[in-house]
């Protein structure tokens, strides 16, 4: 059984990975408290961008912890092909939870629903992303460990889609943001102590590529999309500002609108 290294480079992946992770879900956070303040087109982009930033934060949180991996006694490689359907999945999942929050005319039942939908689509992300990986042996997982961290997902789902509901001071963003960076990490972390690895001692060349061929430049990239959207945000004028559209009153809860 191979040992496995979850800070191979000590705690440079860790802290960077849940830094990704409260900045995906501050301004996702914030551009959907800009969403409710907001009405057609500009809601529609607001929520885009929120779900952009969540999905990619979560995306980038997990495979900059990734990058400390790694197994004693073998290599590994990343599938390409899976490892982008890992981030589709998390961009899509996030999409649908945010404008069910959005444009739902029951925001209790969108919350239900849109955090069990984003909670196990974040899990499947986490378990295609970790599907993706190659090394010489065979992986096996702890079933109570694996349902463990899917009710983690669910449960950090849901509580960034209240706060989304809820929250509108910049202060209050920062606070809920630095417990979903925590609770996504801890569901990716519960995930990978999950795992166990029987190391079969090969010389057979794996295929796919390395983590700084692939997952190191996708996730700069990506963690740079964030900060430029994060400034675009920043930058835009809020509701009561010159050049910024009227506020739109948020409908109360189990009001049609």
């Amino acid at each position: 059984m191979g040992h496995l290294d979850h800070a191979a480079l000590g705690w440079l992946t860790p802290v960077l990975s849940y830094a990704m992770a409260c900045t995906g879900a501050a301004l996702g956070l914030r551009c959907t408290v800009r969403a409710l303040g907001a009405a057609g087109r500009s809601r529609r982009n607001w929520l885009l961008t929120a779900a952009s930033a969540i999905g990619t934060g979560i995306w980038t949180m997990h495979f900059v912890a990734m990058l400390g991996f790694g197994v004693s006694g073998t290599e590994i490689r990343y599938d390409v092909p899976l490892t982008v359907v890992s981030l589709l999945v998390a961009m899509a999942v996030v999409c649908a939870g945010v404008f069910a929050i959005g444009h739902s005319r029951n925001p209790g039942r969108a919350l239900l629903l849109g955090g069990l939908t984003t909670g196990l689509g974040v899990a499947s992300m986490h378990y295609l992303g970790m599907a993706a990986v190659h090394l010489h042996g065979e992986m096996s997982y702890d079933p109570a460990l694996v349902v463990l961290s899917v009710l983690i997902a669910v449960a950090a789902a849901t509580a960034a889609l209240w706060a989304a509901l809820h929250i509108e001071s910049p202060v209050a963003v920062t606070a809920a943001s630095l417990v979903m960076g925590a609770a996504v990490s801890s569901m990716h972390y519960s995930g990978m102590y999950a795992v166990t690895v029987h190391v079969v001692p090969s010389s057979e060349v794996l295929p796919g590529a390395t983590a700084m061929q692939f997952v190191f430049p996708l996730a700069v990239g990506l963690g740079s999309y964030l900060f430029l959207t994060a400034a675009f945000v920043a930058l835009s004028p809020t509701p009561g500002q010159p050049g910024a559209p009227p506020p739109v009153r948020r409908p109360a809860e189990g009001a049609a609108r």
